[in-house]
């Protein structure tokens, strides 16, 4: 099950200009941008990071979207997903704001519960999009009614969305990666199987099967009672049901694997990933939604180039470079492996240049 979207790695080796601006000292513009379009939503899941921002019914204005990509493709960003602290799908304009971010040379992505994802929306949005990832964290109804504080049927819904949204990929031709991920929990652990064989059999290309890490500042904090060793277990099990049919990719994240054992003493990954809101606030990293003295600025209220160069983000910076506590980092932290390698670059080990 070999991971071919790095999904436990990173990609910033890619973007060679972005980071040469960075080691450099210069301003370098983010590569990626999570934008919360839509601050609502249709579930209410017992493992919501954002439940502590109550689900405000937030919407970026289409002008204000607009403007804001615009002025992203203009400074050399590269992707945008339409995620965030909300579910994007309840965006009344969100089809018309993912052909534009892919009319101005932005890869977009939607990370959704796939409920509203009906057959005249997917026919819509799925040629613009690089890849769709659903959120379906249960193998049979009662226990998605369960975990997604939804109604059962919505199970049967989301299933037959994802099924639709396949069928519609392969016969039109079209490019976008659909993937489903599972956000492992003690509450739904023996339904992992369950799933990606349902999964394997719809013909997705990907199922993430990922531990539950809390949000720093979520009201919904749960034990887990499952370890790397479990992990393991069932990426061998799951291995065995889905074979090569389906990439399966299992997020290690637990310090028995090293993955908790931070290998830097600063994080920098946030100069190249930001954080967008619904009410339209730019934040460095998800971990600090809803802090507003970490807030950049407003893209209702400023172009982003501005805000982004302004002295009010380089203050943020600063304090983030000197009293970040590190260990108060989730150990699922995607900017992780960024840090890795960009500690490194900024602090060589001896005799680098015998390569």
């Amino acid at each position: 099950m070999k991971d071919l979207f790095n999904i436990n790695g990173h990609k910033l080796i890619y973007h060679i200009p972005q980071l040469k601006h960075w080691l450099d000292g210069e301003e370098a513009y983010p590569v990626y941008v999570e934008l919360g379009i839509y601050g609502g939503c249709n579930h209410r899941c017992i493992f919501c990071a954002f439940d502590y921002l109550q689900y405000k019914p937030d919407a970026l204005k289409v002008q204000c979207l607009k403007r804001f990509i615009r002025t992203a493709a203009k400074n050399k960003v590269k992707s945008v997903l339409f995620s965030g602290e909300g579910e994007p799908l309840l965006h009344e304009d969100i089809c018309e704001i993912v052909k534009f971010t892919k009319e101005k040379g932005i890869d977009a992505a939607i990370s959704t519960n796939g409920v509203l994802l009906n057959q005249n929306i997917a026919k819509k949005i799925l040629p613009d999009l690089s890849w769709i990832r659903f959120s379906i964290n249960a193998g049979t109804k009662k226990t998605y009614a369960l975990i997604h504080q939804a109604p059962e049927k919505d199970f049967t819904t989301v299933i037959k969305n994802l099924e639709n949204a396949v069928t519609i990929k392969v016969k039109r031709k079209y490019k976008c990666t659909i993937g489903v991920q599972f956000l492992l929990m003690s509450q739904n652990i023996q339904e992992a199987e369950n799933i990606a064989a349902t999964v394997k059999n719809i013909g997705a290309d990907y199922l993430v099967v990922k531990p539950y890490c809390p949000h720093p500042m979520s009201n919904k904090k749960m034990k887990v009672d499952f370890n790397a060793k479990d992990l393991n277990r069932l990426k061998n099990d799951l291995k065995k049901i889905c074979g090569k049919d389906l990439n399966v990719i299992i997020r290690n994240q637990y310090p028995e694997d090293g993955q908790g054992k931070k290998t830097y003493k600063r994080c920098f990954g946030f100069n190249f990933a930001t954080h967008i809101t619904a009410a339209g606030d730019v934040y460095p990293c998800n971990a600090f939604v809803g802090k507003r003295n970490f807030t950049y600025g407003n893209i209702c209220r400023q172009p982003f180039d501005k805000i982004w160069r302004g002295p009010r983000r380089k203050k943020v910076v600063d304090k983030i470079y000197k009293s970040l506590d590190l260990n108060k980092c989730r150990n699922s932290c995607r900017l992780d492996k960024i840090n890795q390698y960009l500690w490194e670059l900024k602090n060589p080990v001896p005799h680098a240049n015998f390569i």
